[in-house]
């Protein structure tokens, strides 16, 4: 097999002190259970002529996935369903793009070309057609449109920065992240960041969320009621190994909106909301100042005196939760009540705690630094 994929075949069945009987009839395919790698992938996508044409395409799915507030990514299930699909992008988008030759003609190719282990490569396309596993290319913004990639994977391990990488020659090259600014790298990686919708989608679901950039104007209201906007975003550090691509920052804020409680007992009717979102920032945009202008707090009341807020970079794990206290005033009287957050056991905690009324107004339109982050937050 040219590519020398590697199957970790398991047929041994052990049993001690019994007696030895006549074996069921198993198909022979099921007896083989094949377990394949990221490197696998690796080596296959290598072994294909990869020409410009296919460069195009998975830098027109990157680039659309980018468009989406997601990363320069471009899953393998797309690459078999809807070729040059972005994350995030419809079904509309989809069918508008076609290509002469995508790139799955050429893996199919490669499993049609084989003998023996012919098999064996479809197999591993099927598995990949309905798999998380992703063509992540960082900087492809910098590809000059002709040059081919060095093909690496990821690795698994948070402090690697260098891995084995595969040149469509066939030789092996070590590839760092200075490497793929300067030629492009492709890191066959699993997504973690398609299953969250972005930002970038939020906006374009409901128009109150904005359109981003930095000249969207949102006037003072004439009531008492404000809104509390994330104006800007800017990361200091990347939590991740470049392998595995951009860091995926969550941004949950907890408050009573439009709360007009007079009493303690009617202060029970009130249920706190969480605005829940998620920005990517890619890491070219590192130690970058990004404008977001997105909606934190939309009816942000005088009586509301503290807000919980809670930023996480995602690493999975098992579901957990934080609990913070929020504070409201009625009729010169602090009530507390309780907000949880959701989030995962593996997550960083980039910041959490409270935030009071007079913190925001005193710093509104303001840079302050929230752990390795530069935040602008403005109540208007």
């Amino acid at each position: 097999m040219n590519w020398k994929v590697l199957l970790v075949v398991a047929g041994a069945v052990l049993c001690a002190g019994c007696e030895k009987e006549a074996p069921e009839a198993v198909p022979a395919k099921a007896k083989r259970v094949r377990y394949y790698t990221l490197d696998d992938v690796a080596r296959l996508l290598a072994a294909v002529p990869l020409e410009t044409a296919q460069m195009e395409e998975v830098s027109d799915a990157v680039s659309a996935s980018a468009a989406n507030g997601y990363d320069e990514e471009y899953l393998m299930r797309d690459v078999f369903a809807s070729p040059g699909a972005g994350v995030g992008d419809s079904a509309e988008t989809k069918a508008v793009k076609t290509y002469s030759k995508p790139l799955r003609e050429l893996l199919r190719e490669a499993a049609t070309a084989t003998k023996s282990d012919g098999d064996d490569v479809q197999a591993l396309l099927d598995s990949l057609a309905v798999s998380d596993v992703q063509i992540y290319w960082p900087y492809s913004h910098l590809w000059d449109g002709k040059s081919l990639p060095v093909i690496t994977f990821d690795p698994g391990n948070p402090d690697d920065s260098l891995n084995v990488g595969y040149l469509p020659t066939g030789e092996k090259v070590l590839v760092d992240e200075q490497m793929a600014r300067e030629r492009p790298v492709w890191v066959v990686s699993n997504n973690s960041d398609a299953g969250f919708t972005s930002l970038e989608m939020l906006r374009r679901q409901d128009p109150d969320w904005g359109h981003g950039g930095g000249d969207i104007v949102i006037k003072p209201r004439a009531t008492e009621l404000r809104t509390l906007i994330l104006r800007s975003f800017r990361s200091h550090r990347q939590f991740d190994s470049w392998f595995s691509g951009a860091s995926e920052f969550f941004c949950k804020i907890g408050s009573i909106e439009d709360f007009t409680a007079t009493t303690e007992a009617e202060l029970q009717r009130y249920k706190p909301s969480i605005t829940d979102f998620m920005i990517v920032v890619k890491r070219s945009q590192k130690d970058q100042e990004i404008p977001f202008n997105a909606i934190l707090v939309s009816e942000w009341t005088k009586k509301l005196s503290i807000c919980a807020f809670m930023i996480t970079e995602d690493d999975g794990g098992t579901q957990t939760s934080w609990k913070c206290n929020a504070v409201v005033k009625i009729n010169s009287k602090s009530y507390g009540f309780e907000i949880e957050f959701p989030l995962h056991s593996k997550d960083d905690i980039v910041w959490r705690g409270s935030l009071s009324r007079n913190f925001i107004e005193k710093y509104s339109g303001q840079s302050c630094r929230f752990g390795d982050l530069d935040l602008v937050l403005e109540l208007i």
